[in-house]
């Protein structure tokens, strides 16, 4: 928006009023992105209000930082990983003999001007209190992502024998430009320049680590964390079946899975959705399976099925055949003892799959430990209900409050105890 001074154009102006017979402060009209328009207040009419953006601005804002902000976690952990490998390998060759300025040291000629700018600012942050952590008084904090991917690149026979390809992480990093400029001058991100960023930093997070980038779940854990501790774990919420599996397929949830226990009118996520031969592996690798149906033959089904519209019987029928679908997986088991089914006959009042991961070593949280819930509806089937998708907090978080995963890990068991085993 230009300085209203001088003369201006004639025609950004109502009809008879100008720059020089004006004797009101101009009103700013904000309108979309590129620029308003200066019109004059008018004396004794009404307050036209305050500038301000309509709800579809405000929601396009929130949309960007959405996209930004995930962009963003991904970003910072590939740099606070890049930069502990670079201390953990280059600090001490360089440190023994340049001390302090073993960073100027490690950029050599090539990159003295960088660091030197770097260490600016630096001394800025320090004037200033900005540095509210004492680790954080440290040059490599100050380098930028390209700076410190000069650093690996200059001194590549220090990295070689940890890391397996170098073109390879280079060619991620590259891919990593883009977001990064758009996030550090906070412009528009595009949902196709987020999964670019999200499949790139995964694939260079796994390979500085060692590991193959599908193993690199931690962006997701994070920005979940954020708002867990509001919405009582609630990670995600989708307004149907359909949605929610295009985000979290059946065999992205059972993944790593140490145990399952469902619960539901007929499990139709996991009978239709999930192979029998899936299901036999995952269970002979030991999840333990506990398998809740309602009792086809109860009165609970009748009803449902009249609330639904069907036919008399149908809805049993479906119930019958995914339990017999999961009993053929159980007789193909070693171990039967740990592929549990049985029937309820109370009213069901909600879908659950309730999974629980493996734990990683020294981790204090439990990776794996999902849960997805849908309501049970009136008039909608389950593949129209709304979808929870429910991550455990970290063990130990503070509050102690416990969030809905355990909630409902609690009515599993209550079903669970009053129920009848499937031979």
């Amino acid at each position: 928006m230009g300085v209203v001074g001088g003369g201006g154009p004639a025609d950004e102006w109502p009809q008879g009023a100008g720059p020089a017979a004006r004797t009101e402060a101009p009103t700013v009209v904000l309108g979309p992105p590129g620029g308003g328009r200066l019109i004059p207040a008018q004396s004794g009419g009404a307050d036209p209000g305050a500038p301000g953006w309509s709800p579809e601005r405000w929601q396009q804002a929130y949309q960007r930082v959405r996209l930004t902000g995930r962009a963003y976690v991904w970003l910072n952990l590939v740099e606070q990983r890049l930069r502990a490998l670079l201390d953990e390998l280059l600090r001490p060759v360089y440190a023994p003999a340049h001390g302090a300025d073993w960073v100027t040291a490690a950029a050599g000629p090539v990159g003295e001007e960088w660091v030197r700018r770097a260490a600016a600012v630096r001394e800025v942050s320090r004037r200033k209190g900005y540095l509210l952590d004492p680790d954080d008084d440290d040059p490599l904090v100050f380098l930028t992502l390209p700076q410190l991917r000069e650093l690996m690149v200059q001194h590549w026979p220090c990295f070689e024998p940890y890391l397996d390809d170098r073109r390879e992480i280079e060619l991620a990093l590259d891919e990593l430009e883009v977001a990064r400029h758009v996030v550090s001058r906070n412009r528009s991100l595009s949902a196709t320049v987020l999964a670019q960023t999200e499949r790139a930093a995964a694939r260079v997070l796994g390979l500085l680590d060692g590991r193959p980038a599908q193993s690199v779940g931690l962006p997701a854990d994070v920005v979940e964390e954020l708002v867990a501790g509001r919405y009582a774990d609630v990670a995600a919420v989708h307004a149907d079946r359909v949605r929610l599996q295009r985000e979290l397929p059946v065999e992205d949830l059972l993944e790593g899975a140490r145990r399952l226990d469902a619960l539901g009118i007929g499990l139709g996520m996991l009978c239709q959705n999930f192979t029998g031969k899936r299901l036999v592996r995952l269970a002979a690798g030991g999840c333990r399976v506990r398998l809740l149906f309602l009792n086809p033959a109860s009165s609970a089904v009748r009803r449902r099925e009249r609330e639904l519209g069907l036919g008399r019987g149908e809805l049993s029928r479906s119930i019958e055949m995914n339990i017999m679908h999961v009993r053929r997986v159980r007789a193909r088991l070693r171990d039967q003892g740990g592929f549990e089914i049985r029937v309820f006959d109370e009213t069901p009042r909600f879908t659950a799959y309730l999974v629980e991961g493996a734990r990683l070593p020294g981790s204090r949280r439990r990776t794996g430990d999902l849960g997805v819930v849908q309501p049970y509806l009136r008039r909608a089937r389950g593949i129209e209900s709304p979808a929870l998708v429910l991550r455990a907090a970290p063990v130990g978080a503070e509050g102690g409050e416990p969030g809905l995963l355990e909630v409902y890990r609690e009515e599993f068991e209550g079903v669970w105890a009053d129920s009848r085993p499937v031979s």
